[in-house]
């Protein structure tokens, strides 16, 4: 019996070491942050939401994980109290205990489960993500964590309800104009314009949609000296003699979250990651190079997310706002009538390019939170499509991203250039509203 007490003690202290460093690993490894987000990207390729419509899903998501895991540190504020139209945030109690973490968690499914559509897939994706918690935690502190990432969820979900969208869904269809110089469905399917109204919803930091207006693109001219007519030939010209690197950058960039294929009278589609899915994947990519905590982990998806949204609502402004043709439309009507684009043209207006926006607005805010000269990898599309790039710079990136609208056919030099511009000041003021102090 003398021998048998020990060994229960030694099991019983191995038992409780390993409970204790389960918990431990699970209060403190980012990675269950990272995995959240993948399962987000993977839902929103099958859901097929268009690029402005995943970016808003993004910020609303990100920002419910941020607004419960920052309680971890004392000192990180809440971003939602410098955001408009949001309600006050819930603050844990002091006499509970919480896993931060699992909080975090359970905000970001419950806004997601909300925003998306196959909720039996965010079922699966919770049960997965919280079964390590409710081994390792007591039933009072796994409760009281689940209990205040729904109270936090619920705020977000206030805003995400009163943000215009819904009101959206049933708005007119945009088919723009025969009138020379404006937009007109493109082939090869000549779809109605995607998200016309995409300017009516709220802004999350912006004074207003139309703050980073990039001014009117060049006057639509058959003058074969023109600015106009010299942009198309360009873009034509351009088409012809692709490099190699500029058709593999083109593709890699591409993030058409759904391509059309013809084979005679068959069609079918090729899903794949937006454009913000894949900044929220080079996101990632920084955290997990330098090591960032949980609390710096969260910060970073939810400034992303934030950068992202502000961005396609700006751009989606000027986009409908000018109404700007396609250049295969104009390459069609006037150089080349079977001239095609490398990449398949996007169903909306051509005025600004949206990448070119959105990725210098993620650039801006990540170079920002990580610095200049940050080389990295790119592999957050690589399961997707089979690509990775290498990059100096953030802004090394969303450059080449930029420019490869021009490599793809699908948009002009000025407005690649002028989207950059607008993406750069649009990142560097979410930046600086948010952390001023």
């Amino acid at each position: 019996m003398k021998k048998i007490l020990p060994l229960i003690w030694v099991v019983s202290c191995i038992a409780l070491s390993c409970n204790n460093e389960s918990k431990k690993m699970l209060s403190d490894d980012p990675e269950v942050l990272h995995h959240n987000e993948n399962n987000l990207t993977d839902l929103v390729i099958y859901d097929i939401f268009t690029p402005p419509v995943a970016a808003r899903i993004y910020a609303y998501t990100s920002l419910a994980a941020h607004e419960a895991i920052r309680h971890l540190d004392p000192s990180e504020p809440s971003i939602v109290a410098k955001l408009k139209n949001f309600e006050t945030m819930p603050e844990p109690e002091q006499n509970k205990k919480y896993n931060y973490t699992l909080a975090a968690s359970k905000a970001f499914y419950t806004v997601m489960r909300n925003v998306t559509f196959s909720k039996d897939t965010v079922t699966k994706y919770e049960e997965e993500t919280y079964a390590p918690f409710k081994d390792a935690l007591s039933e009072e502190e796994y409760n009281n964590s689940i209990a205040f990432g729904e109270a936090v969820a619920a705020v977000i979900m206030k805003r995400v309800a009163s943000d215009n969208y819904k009101e959206t869904r049933a708005k007119e269809k945009y088919y723009g104009s025969k009138d020379d110089g404006k937009w007109t469905p493109t082939s090869p399917d000549y779809l109605d314009g995607v998200e016309p109204y995409w300017n009516t919803l709220k802004p999350l930091i912006l004074d207003s949609t139309g703050q980073f207006d990039p001014g009117p693109p060049p006057v639509f001219s058959r003058d074969t000296g023109s600015e106009f007519y010299k942009m198309n030939k360009e873009v034509y010209e351009v088409g012809k003699n692709l490099t190699q690197d500029q058709k593999n950058a083109a593709r890699f960039w591409d993030d058409n979250p759904f391509v059309t294929e013809h084979s005679g009278h068959l069609m079918f589609g090729t899903k794949k990651q937006t454009p913000g899915g894949h900044w929220m994947g080079i996101a990632t990519i920084a955290c997990r190079q330098t090591n960032a905590d949980l609390v710096k982990t969260a910060r970073t998806y939810a400034l992303t997310g934030i950068g992202l949204h502000e961005g396609f609502i700006s751009c989606f402004d000027a986009k409908y706002r000018y109404s700007f043709v396609r250049p295969i439309t104009v390459i069609n009507n006037t150089i080349d009538k079977n001239w095609d684009a490398f990449l398949q043209t996007p169903p909306f207006p051509e005025y600004t390019s949206a990448h070119s926006t959105i990725t210098a607005s993620a650039a801006t805010i990540l170079t920002k939170i990580y610095g200049d000269n940050f080389v990295f990898q790119d592999t957050s599309d690589y399961r997707y499509i089979g690509m990775q790039r290498h990059f100096n710079s953030f802004l090394n990136a969303s450059d080449e991203c930029s420019i490869s609208r021009l490599y793809g056919g699908i948009h002009f030099h000025i407005s690649v250039d002028r989207g950059a511009e607008c993406g750069r000041k649009i990142g560097a003021y979410v930046f600086e509203k948010i952390t001023s102090k």
